[in-house]
């Protein structure tokens, strides 16, 4: 089926990037019509947590279902597609407004909304996995400890101070390393073999290469390899290292530290010895034992 063929379906969150989706929204909509035709793309705008999952899983004789907004509203959006039968999920775009921006930054979209629809229109549909843990969907990445920690100190941060980029994911991270160095112990199993046990400081299991706007954390990570891309950090660790090693992970260096562990799998379930912060594509979730899987090839999305 042709990418746009019958009905596009934009989702937009109108409070993505501090009320900036709004206006993002409609100048994406305008041009995507005046492309496609006016009767060709529909716009829903979310009113809260999980509706645009909720759209998504209604999206009916869509060819096409855009997702427009920050990664929180790109992880609904394709949760939604994943509860449709295989043979009927949409292909997936996106237009990023948001702080981070991981997931666009994965697939090549561009920050901004005139040449993110551009990008679009000419796009190719690739087929892309999808993570799952305890039954719910992740797109980019799935983090436990320190790293999640400041994932979410960063979501709290912007709703306070109403600032956005990856500066603020930088200030939590020195926040965090400085004060909250804890370490996680816990039990693995990577692909169903014998049970491992040691302790973290991070531990992040990616379908992509970035997390935190843009941090590198799995420099080698695919979206389309069929496996899960696992990255984590082990003590002994001073806080000073720590933040050396943190700050070289925007590029993807961090790798090069004995401290730093990187592995590839399909399935993992890990346990921790006490439930740790936790999130998947910036979302909290809650718990102390993951099971981990990836989904090859789930959906289909745009990719320039």
């Amino acid at each position: 089926m042709p990418v746009f063929e019958g009905t596009t379906l934009l989702i937009a969150n109108p409070a993505a990037q501090n009320g900036n989706g709004a206006a993002a929204a409609e100048r994406a909509v305008a041009l995507l019509r005046a492309q496609l035709g006016e009767d060709a793309v529909v716009l829903v705008r979310t009113a809260g947590p999980r509706h645009a999952s909720e759209i998504a899983e209604r999206a009916e004789g869509c060819a096409t279902v855009i997702a427009l907004g920050g990664d929180g509203v790109i992880h609904e959006v394709a949760s939604g597609l994943m509860r449709r039968p295989e043979a009927q999920r949409p292909t997936l775009g996106v237009i990023p407004v948001g702080s981070g921006n991981d997931y666009a930054r994965t697939l090549g979209i561009s920050g901004k909304v005139d040449e993110a629809c551009a990008q679009l229109l000419t796009a190719h549909a690739h087929p892309a996995d999808v993570g799952s843990v305890n039954g719910c969907w992740f797109v980019e990445t799935l983090s436990f400890g320190l790293d999640a920690a400041i994932a979410l100190d960063t979501m709290e941060r912007r709703v306070r101070t109403g600032r956005t980029g990856t500066i603020l994911y930088m200030e939590s991270g020195v926040d965090q390393l400085l004060h909250h160095l804890d370490l996680r112990r816990y039990h693995v199993s990577f692909d169903g073999g014998e049970p491992v046990e040691a302790r973290s400081i991070t531990f992040a299991v990616q379908i992509g290469p970035y997390y935190g706007g843009g941090f590198k954390i799995c420099p080698d990570a695919r979206i389309d390899d069929g496996l899960l891309d696992v990255c984590i950090a082990h003590p002994p660790v001073s806080a000073a290292r720590a933040l050396y090693i943190f700050l070289r992970a925007k590029d993807g260096k961090h790798v090069r530290f004995k401290q730093v562990e990187l592995r590839q799998c399909r399935t993992l379930r890990v346990e921790f010895d006490e439930a740790p912060p936790a999130q998947m594509d910036g979302e909290l979730i809650e718990g102390r034992a993951f099971d981990i899987a990836v989904v090859p090839h789930a959906l289909n999305v745009l990719v320039p």
